[in-house]
């Protein structure tokens, strides 16, 4: 059998940041040995938050990439492990996920018998962040620079439908209710609701409108572990799901009468970052994406219509 130095072929190493995925992921990838009676929990980046607090010496879980950068190997590994883990957690994901078989009912099938497979919501909560928004538009894959979240605001002139700067405490709570409505709707179909812990609003339950903090993991995870048989979630000592924190501004913390700091700015990586300075970079960013700006107008409009409406 010839070899690569016998052809003379040269054969490329993995890149450092695969090593170091693989590396992150050490038992997913064979390159740690499995715990004993784990569990694992399966979804976008909430899961693996979700899986700290629920992770203890006696039900030790298994880190997983999340679904959205799965490739076909880590599709099949996932379903490997599913049929040995002891429980599996998982956000509510369609059949054939970007191709993959992923979706919670794909990997439900792949667990051994009898083996309890709980849905948990994934949570989007606007109440504390009433301007922003977190999507995609088709035609569009890049997100936009510095951080990949859309200020209605900057969005708003950028599609010629300028709106106020901020709103009245009404305005708030009306963004606010239509976000847990949205989640009591597809709460119908999961076996673990969340959207009554959104209430009282407090700086602890989002970092943004997308990322639970740990106001809402804790008890959230003290629901799954009832579904478990019982114990208590683990406290990480640490913020979960912090590394962007969006402004938390005044008229916001007003609308809710908050005891606590009003912040204009951004936190990305543990540093401040000035909102004109996301705002300017995004401006410049919708100027080179008009089909992002149309299409995501078109989508947004409840929303803006509570802006404008300001």
């Amino acid at each position: 059998m010839k070899t690569a130095s016998d052809t003379g072929e040269t054969i490329a190493s993995p890149a450092p940041e695969v090593i170091s995925r693989r590396r992150h992921y050490g038992a997913f990838y064979g390159l740690d040995p499995l715990p004993q009676a784990f569990g694992l929990v399966v979804g976008n980046c909430q899961a693996e938050s979700l899986r700290i607090v629920l992770d203890g010496p006696e039900r030790p879980t298994l880190r997983v990439p999340p679904v959205h950068e799965m490739t076909v190997e880590d599709a099949e590994l996932l379903h490997g492990l599913v049929a040995g883990a002891e429980f599996v957690v998982a956000q509510p994901i369609r059949d054939d996920y970007r191709g993959l078989p992923l979706g919670t009912r794909q990997l439900g099938e792949s667990a051994r018998r009898g083996i309890p497979v709980i849905t948990v919501p994934s949570v989007r909560f606007a109440g504390l962040h009433p301007f922003q928004v977190a999507m995609r538009v088709p035609g569009v894959d890049e997100d936009p620079p510095i951080v990949a979240y859309h200020d209605v605001r900057t969005l708003s002139v950028a599609a010629g439908l300028p709106v106020a700067d901020r709103l009245d405490a009404e305005g708030v709570r009306r963004i606010a209710e239509a976000s847990v409505a949205e989640l009591r709707r597809r709460e119908d179909s999961i076996d673990v609701p969340v959207s009554d812990l959104l209430q009282p609003v407090a700086e602890g339950l989002m970092r943004t409108v997308n990322h639970p903090g740990n106001d809402l993991f804790l008890p959230l995870a003290a629901r799954v572990l009832d579904k478990l048989g019982g114990g208590d979630p683990t406290d990480p000592g640490r913020p979960l799901l912090a590394a962007v924190q969006a402004p938390l501004e005044a008229w916001v913390v007003d609308a809710w009468q908050l005891d606590t700091e009003r912040r204009a700015h951004w936190i990305v990586g543990g540093e401040p970052v000035d909102p004109d300075e996301v705002r300017d970079a995004h401006r410049e960013w919708y100027a080179r994406h008009p089909q992002f700006v149309t299409g995501a107008a078109e989508r947004l409009g409840d929303l803006l219509a509570v802006w404008r409406a300001a």
